[in-house]
């Protein structure tokens, strides 16, 4: 993806909340975009930054009771806008509804470098008739809605954000983010979008093609906390002996027994979920590094990249080598 370096005016960045929104979808990409002003080293900051609401009054009402207030109402914003982002919440079905905003973001449509969702902000955009017959995700409890009532859009619930062109969508809440973080690096480069990961102190730099329910998240419906220990455990001990016996050992428990369960709790074999976080570590090695696939193969506790291979189409359906080409995330000096 080619990079757009800022040199001229800071580019606005316009974020459109519903009444109520969720209030991270808001606060979050701001975030990433406030702190990218700060970290990019530039003499002029990149970004002017605007939050408008739907309510005339330009009160931004939020899902937990929170008032922000907006810089204008939508259609007071009377600037050239770079980004449009449309936040969801609670109130996104009835900003859907509501003629004079979907006009607004018709006509911004073609003045914007970029036009994006986060979160059930997906069914404003949708309702405008931009995105028919292009891929989009939001949050995954709302993807089924949003496939039916919005039927021309090629809905996918499982990565945290999608490009579609200039057309963005993403995961619900903390997604957003990601997907500021995803811009910032158009813009800036892959170093400066790393620097705004950190000071956020971000647990990890999501690429789009992240699943919404990582093998780790899922991880957690264990209810026994020794068991969620013993995951958290393992996810940080890839390359080391995952094997039933042992695990069995840490958990001072018999191996046929800490199998049986482990597949209740879990919901599936200890094999299989070791399998599934190995994985994941490969996908994100290959989306962030240039490690030869042996050396990818032997941090992520494979036996070598033949066997990694395998287990890799098994739950990809692709090989690390076409993974690597199609979503490899270029550092800034790439």
């Amino acid at each position: 993806m080619p990079l757009h370096r800022v040199t001229t005016s800071p580019r606005v960045v316009v974020i459109v909340a519903p009444d109520p929104a969720q209030e991270l979808d808001v606060t979050g990409p701001t975030a990433v975009f406030g702190q990218a002003n700060r970290l990019c080293g530039l003499a002029e900051p990149p970004y002017r930054i605007r939050v408008a609401s739907v309510a005339g009054d330009g009160i931004v009402r939020t899902e937990s009771g929170v008032r922000m207030l907006a810089d204008a109402p939508y259609h007071g914003i009377d600037e050239p806008i770079d980004t449009l982002l449309i936040a969801g919440g609670s109130g996104s079905r009835v900003a859907a509804e509501d003629p004079g905003l979907v006009e607004w973001i018709r006509k911004q449509a073609p003045r914007v470098r970029r036009l994006g969702a986060v979160c059930t902000g997906a069914f404003v955009l949708a309702r405008t008739g931009l995105i028919d017959d292009c891929r989009a995700t939001t949050h995954w409890r709302h993807a089924g809605e949003l496939a039916v009532r919005f039927p021309r859009v090629n809905v996918d619930a499982d990565p945290i954000w999608i490009r579609a062109g200039r057309f963005y969508t993403s995961a619900g809440v903390t997604a957003g983010m990601d997907l500021a973080l995803a811009l910032v690096e158009e813009d800036l480069g892959y170093a400066v979008s790393l620097d705004v990961a950190r000071e956020l102190v971000l647990f990890l730099r999501r690429p789009g093609t992240q699943a919404q329910f990582s093998t780790s998240l899922q991880a957690q419906v264990a209810q026994n906390p020794a068991l969620r220990a013993l995951q958290a455990w393992m996810a940080d001990h890839l390359a080391g002996d995952l094997s039933v016996p042992a695990l069995a050992e840490r958990m001072a428990m018999s191996p046929r027994n800490f199998a049986r369960v482990f597949a209740k709790e879990v919901g599936e074999t200890p094999a299989r979920h070791v399998e599934r976080l190995r994985v994941e570590a490969v996908r994100r090695l290959l989306e962030t590094s240039d490690r030869r696939l042996e050396s990818v193969a032997a941090a992520t506790g494979f036996a070598n990249a033949d066997v990694m291979r395998q287990a890799f189409l098994r739950h990809v359906q692709t090989t690390p080598e076409r993974y690597r080409a199609a979503f490899r995330a270029r550092p800034d000096a790439a």
